[in-house]
């Protein structure tokens, strides 16, 4: 007898054939044929160097380009470099820009809910690292309503416009020209074609789903985005993933200056010969602000821990009172750097002002200075006459 109370099974959303077939070739044939080739027949120097190159130059105008320039606008760059981003982007195969720095943003918005952020870590490593890619789900629609300022730049419109052709071109097209001219096309095809997108979209991957999994959260445990200096280094920087959801709109992920992050250095070093410009970077003392507070946090969390056997009442009320003074201290510290902050915002408005209206004056006084010409002109003139 059939329960016709009972309730519908859900159904998973539909496959997304074409990104599984990518998927699915590009791991077997990397695992199976590119050793098989590399046994048999070899791979020359050139082509292991050309393969490094180029997963480089992929994870970089991904890094680099997509995340931090388009996606956060964490600095400006110029138009030739932008273009390098772009035709390295598209050979990544992650997207156009315009739809990667859309879902991106949503992602920030929406962390880890479910419904709504792409990848939501908190839907498993799979799902996050490349579930959502493989199915047609309701949160990884593409809308671009949320990316205005990117809509109006003519070469991301370009690439987004003949996305499939080039993303063809550069993924065919490059390893073959490559392997020709090295004289092995296969080993063209298979490392500078294969094994580099596998490789290159693993890595990007892995701040997806790892990122959000494994690492500690010094600066807010708001969401689950970790920093992990191991995967810092397969992500040419992303892997401080703390920091970077917090302060999304600084050009560094690793901010001190021992943490690996070569997108850091080339973001930076660009700007000594005009590529990039107007980095943005988080004042010291907001990241100060946020370490301490999670030192707080934490210590009040350990000390609500406490048994009342480890020790006399009156030491953990010592305890309590110490932090309380260090809230208060840093509450203090907040207020005064958000005052100081306010006031040298009303000085930097008044020089501005100041400036707009010394050069008004000095505009003016040239004005005058060129009518009192003109007359004099006239006098002469008048002067003649009259003689």
């Amino acid at each position: 007898m059939s329960n016709t109370n009972a309730l519908p099974i859900p159904q998973k959303p539909a496959l997304i054939w074409l990104n599984v077939a990518i998927f699915t070739l590009t791991a077997l044939v990397s695992l199976t044929v590119v050793p098989w080739y590399g046994i048999v027949h070899g791979y020359s120097i050139g082509m292991w160097v050309t393969f490094a190159l180029l997963v480089t130059l992929n994870e970089m105008s991904i890094t680099a380009g997509y995340h931090r320039l388009w996606a956060h606008r964490a600095y400006d760059a110029h138009p030739a470099l932008r273009f390098v981003f772009l035709l390295f982007g598209t050979m990544a195969l992650q997207n156009s820009a315009w739809v990667w720095c859309s879902g991106h943003r949503r992602h920030h918005l929406h962390v880890d809910d479910n419904d709504k952020d792409p990848y939501s870590a908190n839907r498993g490593f799979w799902f996050s690292h490349i579930g959502w890619m493989l199915r047609d789900y309701p949160s990884g629609e593409v809308d671009l309503s949320n990316i205005p300022d990117l809509r109006r730049d003519k070469m991301l419109a370009f690439q987004h416009r003949h996305y499939a052709l080039l993303a063809i071109v550069s993924n065919f097209g490059t390893p073959l020209l490559i392997g020709w001219a090295l004289g092995d096309v296969w080993g063209g095809l298979l490392l500078a074609g294969v094994l580099r997108l596998f490789i290159s979209h693993h890595f990007t991957f892995f701040i997806n789903s790892l990122a959000h999994i494994w690492g500690k959260r010094p600066y807010t445990e708001e969401n689950t985005a970790r920093d992990n200096p191991i995967l810092a280094v397969v992500t040419f920087g992303e892997g401080y993933h703390n920091y970077h959801h917090i302060f999304a709109h600084d050009y560094r992920n690793g901010v001190r200056w021992w943490q690996w992050d070569p997108t850091k250095w080339l973001i930076s070093s660009l700007q000594f010969v005009g590529l990039t410009r107007r980095l943005k970077r988080t004042p010291a003392f907001q990241i100060q602000r946020a370490l301490l507070s999670m030192q707080l946090v934490r210590a009040q969390r350990k000390l609500e821990q406490l048994p009342a056997a480890n020790g006399p009442a009156t030491h953990i009320e010592q305890l309590r009172r110490k932090i309380a003074q260090e809230y208060d201290a840093l509450a203090s510290a907040v207020a005064e750097w958000t005052h100081v902050k306010e006031q040298w915002l009303e000085d930097k408005k008044r020089a501005v002002i100041e400036h707009l209206e010394h050069a008004n004056f000095q505009k003016r006084l040239r004005e005058i200075e060129q009518r009192l010409k003109v007359q004099r002109r006239r006098l002469r003139i008048l002067h003649a006459e009259l003689a």
